[in-house]
């Protein structure tokens, strides 16, 4: 597996600076994330990042491959160690949720990655994932300008309907969805809503 870290690790500012003009959109991403989180549990998060994410969910245990994310994400407080989602360096049934958040999209193999998820996970634990949908505004925007970003050069992304095939074939059940985003990122207002299932949000989140 060879991580695609280079732009994290030369553009952390850009990537923070994001979810600070999109502060409305990045916390409607957490409530939908949120949603999907066991009370109390422990969980691991796979491409940390920076710990945008983990930390406001409380999630104090990551993976990451990008040496600058790692260190900015302890400095958050979280203990993340270094590594890939397809090889994940703990024991089987350590967590009881797993969480990927627009971590697929930059994986080589993700069903070995959502088979490695779910190995880490407790018997009757979740598996946990959030991506922006390919068929979605704003994945199609991201699609189009995909050559000019920082970030999603080398990234595939993937549907909804995608993402749960690829779910249900490594033994993934009881699977639920989550979406936000409905209207453009500019246009996303104070406390934007987050309903079940997916097809009309351009954020989703599943979990198994």
């Amino acid at each position: 597996m060879v991580p695609r870290t280079r732009p994290f690790d030369r553009h952390l500012d850009e990537y923070e600076n994001w979810f600070v003009r999109n502060r409305l959109a990045y916390l409607a991403e957490l409530e939908a994330i949120r949603r999907h989180i066991p009370e109390g549990a422990r969980g691991l998060e796979i491409g940390v990042g920076s710990g945008l994410f983990a930390a406001p969910l409380g999630i104090r245990e990551g993976v990451e491959p990008s040496r600058t994310m790692r260190e900015k994400a302890r400095s958050r407080d979280i203990q993340v160690l270094a590594g890939v989602g397809e090889d994940l360096p703990f024991p089987d049934g350590t967590f009881d949720f797993t969480l990927m958040v627009t971590t697929i999209c930059f994986l080589d193999n993700v069903g070995l990655g959502f088979l490695e998820a779910r190995r880490v996970v407790k018997s009757g634990g979740r598996v946990i994932v959030g991506f922006v949908d390919r068929e979605s505004p704003l994945g199609k925007l991201y699609l189009s300008h995909q050559e000019e970003s920082l970030f999603y050069r080398e990234a595939t992304f993937f549907s909804a309907s995608e993402v749960l095939s690829l779910m249900e074939r490594v033994g993934l059940m009881d699977i639920r969805a989550t979406q936000t985003l409905f209207a453009p990122l500019e246009e996303v207002g104070e406390g934007e809503e987050v309903r079940e299932g997916h097809g009309q949000g351009s954020f989703v989140v599943l979990s198994g």
